[in-house]
């Protein structure tokens, strides 16, 4: 498709999420977008490793709803913590939570955030695939079991890998965040998306994409 086609009709966007966080901020950018769900089975593979499990699983969530979408961009992202390269998953309750922050407390965890960009109005996967992966590098606070146990019961984090909401009361128990990308550990690294989707047409402030 020729680019001055792709920048004179502005493309459907799509957020392949039901994740809240990424809802809220991928608003920021101020473009009309949609959301739908995925349906994919988001179980690492055996042998697989960390950053391979967040890339396939960006990748397939946008592939599955660009299959219903058509000519649509479809974003897909998804995030892997991981602790001395274990993986980390989500607690989902306040035991779980709590042995989480204990064994990662005054130590370094490595977040793996997969971006998926999908094409759908290019008929070539190859080229209608921009992927990417930002790491951001957390080191949590050595900080004591009844502390942990008392931000966990205020927040709630239990939907989070790694038991903690940075962009909410959770900053509180991190000593430093690293990372090319601020809003990567929130979970849609914002700086890759831009970047992607610039390279697909989409323009920014009322003017053309460069």
């Amino acid at each position: 498709m020729p680019q001055d086609a792709i920048i004179a009709t502005p493309p459907r966007l799509i957020l392949g999420s039901s994740s809240a966080y990424r809802k809220e901020l991928l608003s920021r950018l101020g473009l009309p977008f949609e959301t739908m769900i995925p349906d994919i089975d988001e179980t690492p593979l055996p042998g697989e490793t960390p950053d391979a499990t967040a890339l396939r699983l960006a990748r397939e969530k946008a592939a599955a709803v660009a299959a219903k979408a058509g000519a649509a961009l479809v974003i897909g992202s998804d995030q892997v913590a991981t602790l001395d390269g274990e993986q980390i998953g989500k607690p989902g309750n306040h035991a779980n939570a709590l042995k989480q922050l204990q064994k990662m407390r005054g130590r370094e965890v490595v977040f793996h955030t997969a971006l998926c960009l999908w094409d759908g109005r290019r008929a070539d996967a190859a080229s209608a695939v921009q992927i990417r992966n930002v790491q951001t590098l957390v080191t949590v606070r050595d900080l004591p079991d009844a502390e942990l146990d008392a931000y966990l019961r205020i927040e709630q984090p239990y939907d989070c890998a790694g038991s903690a909401k940075n962009e909410g009361l959770g900053i509180a128990i991190l000593q430093s965040i690293r990372s090319d990308d601020p809003t990567a550990l929130t979970g849609l690294p914002l700086i890759a998306l831009t970047g992607m989707l610039r390279a697909a047409g989409v323009s920014f402030f009322g003017l053309p994409a460069r």
